[in-house]
């Protein structure tokens, strides 16, 4: 939802993975200029790798990840396309698979793929910045990519680029802040989570609800990884959903006569955004019952469909986390050091711890509908 904020920000996933195996191919002609080894079978499964690392993604990405499917991460939708491809293309994406999962004897590969300093992130921080207009996402990719190598069969960055590699981090905390998690950003996702949550509440409740038959199978049932499994169809379906059949149902839900469902329709198409507020402190019970009386009050409602209206949760931002994969340099004497040791410029230890922010969502006071 981030358009609503940077009306400039319409690219689409695909525009990202095109970006991202471009970048693919420039760190393999790095690394194969510094004398590794890259067979042209190995090339062509780590391209493949890149360019479908996403597809798993439904509409709204992120924003409805865990709410079209239940509990099933769009990495493991990823795998099911490039599993189903591989059927159908004979096994030749069999290797691709292998480095998508960490599987190949090759762990750079995959590092190149999906690690801190992956292609995947290369593109989006410098592709999510030029279409926002946020200047701060700019990083030296072409740099950073020149400065690749590999030691123990790991990805490594060559001292002389520790620079860029802090610069990266920074500009990705910013990003997070800015884009990502900007309040207005978040209001909405938390709103459209709600219509979903509310539409397949009453789906499952009985209620007829219009939708394109695709998204219809999508409300109807809590479809888990083992149902895409069982049944072939279901990613046939998953891949016919886009942006478009949400939006669609979202404004034909406008004129339903279940009054939750119709206002949180409403207040979406017709930009009246939740008004959110950042807190360092957690919101207290009394402090979110206030606003769910407000909104039972205004809207006529009882408390149960008043609390489809209230959100609290938490931000977490973490640029760089030392615990589960590590940025390392090649220093000049030959050994490896992580960042966070080596990096002199900025303290990468502050970048690597989480920085977290409670937020509260609610209706303007001012709101009529």
């Amino acid at each position: 939802m981030s358009h609503l904020v940077y009306p400039g920000a319409l690219h689409t996933r695909f525009h990202h993975a095109i970006g991202a195996t471009h970048l693919m191919t420039k760190a393999i002609q790095a690394l194969r200029y510094k004398g590794i080894e890259i067979t042209e079978e190995e090339e062509t499964a780590v391209l493949i790798a890149i360019l479908l690392h996403d597809i798993g993604h439904g509409p709204f990405s992120h924003t409805l990840e865990r709410d079209i499917v239940k509990g099933v991460s769009h990495e493991e939708i990823s795998l099911l396309f490039m599993q189903r491809l591989s059927k159908e293309f004979g096994g030749k994406l069999d290797l691709a698979i292998e480095i998508f999962e960490d599987k190949y004897s090759k762990s750079f590969l995959h590092q190149l793929v999906s690690s801190q300093l992956d292609m995947d992130r290369m593109d989006y921080l410098n592709r999510d910045s030029f279409y926002t207009g946020v200047s701060e996402g700019v990083i030296g990719s072409d740099r950073i990519i020149a400065m690749l190598d590999v030691v123990d069969n790991q990805l490594v960055v060559e001292q002389k680029g520790v620079y860029s590699i802090e610069k990266f981090l920074v500009a990705r905390r910013l990003m997070y802040w800015q884009v990502y998690m900007h309040k207005t950003v978040v209001s909405s996702e938390v709103m459209l989570t709600y219509l979903l949550r509310r539409a397949k509440t009453l789906v499952k409740s009985g209620k007829d609800l219009f939708a394109s038959p695709p998204f219809k199978i999508f409300l109807e049932r809590d479809i888990e990884l083992t149902d895409f499994e069982n049944d072939d169809n279901l990613l046939n379906q998953f891949a016919l959903l886009d942006d478009f059949d949400i939006m669609g149902a979202v404004k034909v839900w406008q004129f339903n006569d279940d009054k939750v469902l119709s206002l949180l329709a409403k207040q979406l198409i017709n930009r009246k955004l939740f008004k959110i507020e950042i807190s360092s402190t957690p919101f207290s019970e009394e402090r979110i019952q206030y606003e769910i009386d407000l909104v039972k009050d205004h809207f006529k409602l009882n408390q149960e469909e008043a609390e489809n209206f209230i959100k609290t949760d938490i931000l977490r931002n973490n640029a760089y986390n030392e615990q589960r994969e590590n940025i390392n340099l090649l220093m000049k004497d030959g050994s490896v050091k992580d960042i966070s040791q080596a990096a002199d410029n900025l303290n990468i230890h502050a970048l690597s711890e989480p920085v977290e922010k409670y937020f509260l969502c609610y209706p303007a006071p001012n709101l009529h509908l």
